[in-house]
């Protein structure tokens, strides 16, 4: 059964929830920057282990000091839903661990 895509003021909502994230098209994204590219890769393999935890995989990007996190759920369209903001959520409390802003 495929996930429910979330209405325009069901993400407005759930991102109101989540600082930095943002609605870019059909995706939720958020970038984080990083006090070095060990720390950037560090948080990288930790959003994995997370994505894998959840069986939910995010466009994952590390650059030097940053990762960058775009996500929307393919069984639903392309659209995004509660397994898209459940995902942030996981990210978005680890980051800082990381050192992450």
């Amino acid at each position: 059964m495929p996930t429910e895509p979330l209405s325009a003021d069901d993400i407005e909502a759930g991102l109101r929830e989540l600082p930095g994230w943002q609605l870019e098209g059909d995706r939720i994204t958020r970038t984080y920057r990083l006090p070095s590219h060990f720390a950037a890769a560090g948080l990288t393999v930790h959003v994995a282990q997370i994505q894998d935890e959840l069986n939910h995989h995010s466009e994952l990007t590390l650059n030097y000091h940053t990762v960058a996190l775009a996500v929307h759920t393919h069984d639903a369209g392309g659209a995004v839903t509660r397994k898209d903001l459940g995902l942030a959520a996981r990210v978005e409390a680890v980051a800082a661990g990381h050192g992450a802003e």
